[in-house]
């Protein structure tokens, strides 16, 4: 039975991952922040850590934890976890800034670093990371979190090559629109100017259960592709980034 720590389980795309992983044979080891979430989890059946990942030592602990509870083999993580503040630039603190970077971005590179030399020792393991479409193009009052998820995509590409030698296969999830609690949980910083997505883009919303085939695609198969694109947006705003002129998609992304 191969072991996938899974962060960001306390509801929407981690906890549906959980769940059908460990209906499809995995032995599934899921985080969240709070408590009252892990107790959810383990009602459900789950092995649990609790893990802040602003919180470098909660991220030490954590990793420490999965490393005991797997007796040091873990095929796969799933760097999940993240949330969004949303305003625009000029709004936003340096403090503000740094908070969104330390859960989307540092404490990923910390916690993998953490769990990467036990799949180096087995020369086998999956990292995944889910992205979002705003890793791709980024749109006004979206800057914190799309520079996070900026920075979360080159990091990826880096880390793969660096793994080129090794069977540990990198991918990053770029899911899109998808019905989820993760707008529930936005920071926003400007109360009377929310930052809300566009009406067109509930007629391309998926539900969470979409992005399913794609991590057992990149969990399961021999040679997982690097990017997965989940949603029509996410595959049209990737081909547009790369044929438009920058002008051009400036004008379709200033009043998005």
């Amino acid at each position: 039975m191969k072991t996938i720590f899974i962060t960001g389980c306390s509801s929407g795309i981690g906890l549906i991952s959980a769940i059908a992983l460990k209906k499809r044979g995995y032995r599934v080891i899921a985080s969240c922040r709070k408590k009252s979430d892990q107790q959810k989890l383990i009602e459900q059946g789950f092995e649990t850590v609790l893990l802040d990942l602003d919180n470098p030592d909660s991220v030490h602990l954590a990793a420490k934890e999965v490393l005991t509870m797997t007796g040091g083999q873990l095929y796969a993580l799933f760097n999940n976890a993240g949330f969004g503040v949303y305003g625009r630039l000029a709004t936003i603190s340096r403090e503000q800034l740094e908070s969104q970077f330390s859960t989307n971005f540092f404490g990923v590179h910390q916690l993998t670093q953490l769990l990467l030399p036990a799949m180096l020792a087995e020369n086998e393991g999956r990292i995944i990371q889910t992205s979002s479409i705003v890793g791709i193009v980024a749109t006004p009052g979206r800057g914190a979190y799309s520079a996070s998820k900026y920075a979360l995509e080159a990091w990826s590409d880096v880390l793969r090559l660096e793994l080129a030698n090794t069977n540990i296969k990198v991918s990053l999830i770029e899911p899109g629109p998808l019905k989820t609690y993760f707008s529930n949980n936005v920071n926003q910083i400007e109360k009377e100017n929310i930052v809300k997505n566009p009406p067109i883009a509930k007629r391309f919303t998926l539900p969470p259960e979409a992005l399913l085939p794609y991590l057992f695609h990149a969990l399961e198969h021999r040679t997982p592709k690097i990017r997965y694109r989940v949603t029509k947006v996410t595959k049209i705003a990737a081909i547009a980034k790369r044929l438009l002129p920058d002008r051009l998609m400036d004008r379709i992304l200033k009043n998005k």
